[in-house]
């Protein structure tokens, strides 16, 4: 792992993989967004917030194997470094989910300030010096983990699924974003909606991304994630789908994702600058 002072600046991006349905693609879409992040030579770190722990096995940690994770982080019993797992990519780390995360959200219930546990612990380890992108897969509900990930969060990213019942679980995540954002993290920010096992053939795909690009114009990520067996494959053998089989439409999807986020922030930070240089150059004219 690269030590914090060759990281200029210190500040990691954060990003909550999250969507309270099932189904939708959301840890595929954190493994496989990180790794792509990773093979970018960014330093990210992956950290497993579902007690389910797929997405710790889908980079090599099976969740019974897992002794200390995200769990002993969050409960103050391990430090950041003693979380942190390496995987095969060199760029890439994950804090796994051990078996004891299913009781996670129980005992969180009696703690001081239990929405920010992880926000906290991560602040003791000072992650945002030495990571370039924080990735948290979320667990598909609205409980105690997915609100800790949300307080410690940039930015949401959103998968789903091109269907009508998709519909209702985004306006739904929608409403508790608008409420975390009045409560708790008032930048916490919609990075976007990308649709996963998506088929372009279908009428019914079409008119869902036309619904959701109606109403969240701004969201919706060009690139779509494709039905893919090496995709659905890869969690099987502990690897993402770029280190499985690099040329499937699955990782090849995501390595376009990873992209076009990037150009997305790039983006956003020329015109932070630019607007800044207007607001600099007016503050210096005469009256």
């Amino acid at each position: 792992m690269a030590e914090a002072e060759d990281h200029d600046p210190p500040n990691a991006t954060i990003i909550a993989v999250s969507n309270q349905k099932g189904g939708e693609g959301k840890t595929t879409t954190a493994v496989n967004l990180a790794a792509s992040l990773a093979a970018s030579e960014r330093r990210v770190l992956l950290i497993d917030l579902d007690p389910q722990g797929n997405a710790s096995s889908s980079v090599g940690y099976a969740r019974d194997e897992v002794t200390v994770g995200t769990y002993e982080l969050m409960l103050g019993q391990a430090s950041l470094d003693e979380a942190v797992q390496e995987t095969e990519l060199p760029t890439l780390s994950v804090i796994p989910a051990s078996a004891d995360l299913t009781g996670a959200e129980i005992e969180l219930v009696g703690a001081d300030h239990r929405e920010s546990v992880l926000r906290r612990a991560l602040l003791r380890g000072d992650a945002r010096s030495r990571w370039d992108f924080i990735v948290f897969d979320c667990p598909p509900s609205l409980g105690l983990l997915t609100l800790n990930a949300l307080v410690a969060a940039d930015a949401v990213l959103i998968p789903m699924q091109a269907r009508y019942f998709s519909l209702e679980g985004l306006g739904a995540l929608h409403g508790t974003i608008d409420a975390i954002r009045s409560s708790f993290n008032p930048n916490l920010v919609i990075e976007g909606i990308v649709f996963c096992m998506f088929d372009q053939r279908t009428n019914l795909a079409k008119q869902v991304v036309a619904e959701v690009e109606k109403h969240f114009p701004q969201y919706v990520f060009d690139t779509r994630i494709p039905q893919n067996i090496r995709l659905s494959e890869s969690p099987s053998f502990g690897k993402p789908a770029l280190l499985y089989d690099i040329g499937s439409k699955g990782a090849v999807a995501y390595l376009d994702l990873a992209d076009e986020l990037l150009q997305r922030m790039e983006a956003r930070s020329t015109s932070d600058e630019d607007s800044d240089g207007v607001h600099d150059k007016e503050a210096r004219s005469p009256a």
